[in-house]
């Protein structure tokens, strides 16, 4: 998770690594979700799974399913 200052909703960033095309070394891509936390159960740093869900706003198309790990 990367950030949890809106009501109801954190942002996770989802890092991938993937081999280059042209040079094939490994390079790391990223992406972020908005997600759904309905309790506001999750704080930064926490390692989180999420689920896909319908769209529940603009941006919002993600659940968190559950807290995998959580922040120290």
């Amino acid at each position: 998770m990367v950030s949890d200052a809106m009501d109801k909703t954190v942002v996770v960033q989802v890092e991938r690594r993937i081999p280059h095309p042209v040079y094939k070394r490994i390079v790391k891509r990223s992406a972020k979700f908005l997600c759904h936390d309905e309790e506001n159960r999750c704080r930064k740093g926490d390692k989180v799974r999420i689920t896909e869900s319908r769209p529940l706003s603009k941006r919002k198309r993600w659940r968190v399913r559950e807290i995998v790990t959580r922040a120290v």
